[in-house]
């Protein structure tokens, strides 16, 4: 799904208040009301990136169809400052330096050929069994990693999985439109 400019920066809001709101509760923010563009109640799933000073300080997201957009970038947004383990939580005076990235995503679409992953442009998601892990189209950017790295990573370290039980899982690919704010 493409979003308007504004539709962007209401989800950008969504999320930083609900940070806010979370993370210092004297702070006053305005209050939060359902937004009134359509798009942002289609049901999408989501991921929610987390900066201080460009560093990445959580990452948490939903596939889940259930919800309204708006509402799953502001569980995910509060999810990725607060919950996210490999990140102690984000804290108030972090607030000014917080830059926020949403990914939007579109449904997953198995595949049954790696030479279907289109780098920067495909997320990944894996299962077999319990073990489950997905990696964001971004991610094999930043780290300039090939197919195979991306896959052999993803399995390795989201889905529990040996290097390459890529290979005996289902695969799945998603695209994501991304957007970032700048820090307040």
């Amino acid at each position: 799904m493409i979003l308007e400019k504004a539709e962007r920066d209401d989800l950008l809001r969504v999320a930083r208040n609900a940070i806010s709101e979370t993370v210092n509760p004297d702070l006053p923010v305005p209050p939060l009301t359902s937004p009134h563009r359509e798009a942002l109640h289609t049901c999408c799933g989501t991921f929610v990136s987390l900066y201080v000073d460009d560093e990445l300080r959580g990452c948490i997201g939903t596939f889940s169809e259930e919800e309204a957009l708006y509402k799953n970038v502001k569980k995910m947004a509060v999810s990725a400052a607060t919950t996210d383990t490999r990140f102690s939580p984000i804290l108030p005076e972090e607030l000014d330096r917080l830059s926020i990235e949403v990914s939007v995503l579109t449904p997953r679409t198995r595949i049954y050929d790696i030479s279907d992953i289109v780098i920067g442009k495909h997320g990944i998601f894996m299962t077999r069994g319990l073990n489950r892990g997905t990696l964001l189209p971004q991610v094999a950017v930043t780290q300039n990693w090939n197919i195979e790295e991306f896959l052999g990573n993803c399995s390795k370290y989201k889905a529990g999985m040996a290097w390459d039980g890529w290979k005996s899982a289902e695969l799945y690919t998603y695209e994501a439109h991304i957007f970032r704010s700048l820090p307040f």
